[in-house]
């Protein structure tokens, strides 16, 4: 029997794959399949056979059905956690499924469900990744972090999910197999951020490249709504997702889009509902072919320049406040 598990790329599912590996000796020898944070199609990757197991985090199941059907139906027995729309979740005996699209929550936060908190430390660091910043203080109160301690979890979250944005792997500073490799002697994620290099790296892209973005002028900007063009360069594709976050942070009522330009042509498109009443991000992006995500926060992989105008009036006419 082989192990195979199937995780986003970013700090949610970086930090929720790490929280079952300290948890379940058998994951020492499972087999990594991952990718970018937008390389979501994973489960096709998997070459599982009757009697494996695959357990699947953080990508959505609806961008995944055909593949994960395929294989429940040659026996391959299936652990699938996710917080993203999933369409009509299958029925199958072969399938348990933890999923959970409340919109302050993400999947680190239902692994530390399923783990009764016993590494609830990682959980804090996904959840601050993805932007909860509300909902990982709440589960931190536990720990009893000094507040240093609780802003250096929460930078960490930041700088994992940094590093998962890009269309391919050359634009990221790690791959995130390389990366998981680098947290996973760390039961404290305090000591990975003291201890090893790769949080320095990550702090010093991360300065860097949110600087350029912060030089950039919107093209729409209001009490409600923010839409800014980000150029087709690496630094630019590795910050549109963190620096949306940041903006959605510093003016909660408003929605953000962030559209990077892609250099076949096109648009990367990174959407944040407003964090006062964070709904409607996925539902926008699903109107595009190429849309998805969640409630709060969703994108859109390649929007065409032709429905450029499209976009815009449908992002203006979204997230009126209720």
């Amino acid at each position: 029997m082989t192990r195979y598990d199937v995780f986003n790329g970013d700090a949610d599912g970086l930090c929720a794959l790490q929280q079952l590996h300290l948890s379940e000796p058998d994951a020492e020898g499972a087999v990594l399949i991952t990718g970018a944070k937008r390389d979501i199609a994973l489960v096709q990757q998997v070459p599982a056979v009757e009697g494996d197991r695959v357990t699947v985090l953080d990508v959505s199941l609806d961008k995944n059905r055909d593949h994960l059907l395929a294989l429940l139906e040659r026996g391959v027995r299936v652990r699938y956690v996710d917080h993203h729309y999933p369409g009509e979740i299958p029925s199958h005996p072969n399938l348990t499924t933890h999923i959970d699209t409340t919109a302050d929550q993400g999947t680190s936060l239902l692994v530390d469900e399923l783990l009764a908190g016993r590494q609830r430390a990682w959980a804090v660091v996904g959840t601050f990744g993805d932007n909860f910043d509300a909902s990982a203080r709440h589960a931190a109160q536990p720990l009893g972090l000094a507040q240093e301690e609780l802003e250096l979890l929460r930078e960490l979250g930041i700088l994992l999910n940094y590093n998962g944005y890009g269309t391919t792997l050359a634009d990221l500073h790690f791959p995130p197999a390389t990366l998981f490799a680098r947290l996973r002697p760390y039961a404290d994620p305090l000591e990975f951020a003291r201890r090893d290099e790769a949080f320095a790296a990550l702090r010093a892209g991360y300065t860097d490249d949110m600087a350029r973005a912060r030089a950039l002028t919107p093209e729409h900007r209001s009490a409600t709504h923010l839409l800014l063009l980000l150029p087709a360069a690496a630094w630019a594709r590795r910050v549109s997702g963190v620096y949306a976050n940041a903006l959605a942070q510093q003016a909660p009522e408003r929605a953000h889009a962030l559209l990077t330009r892609r250099e076949q042509g096109g648009f990367l498109v990174s959407v944040r509902a407003p964090i006062a009443h964070p709904q409607g991000a996925d539902a926008l992006c699903r109107q595009f072919e190429t849309g998805g995500g969640r409630q709060a926060a969703a994108g859109i992989n390649q929007l065409p320049d032709s429905d450029y105008p499209r976009f815009v009036e449908a992002f203006l006419a979204a997230f009126r406040a209720p």
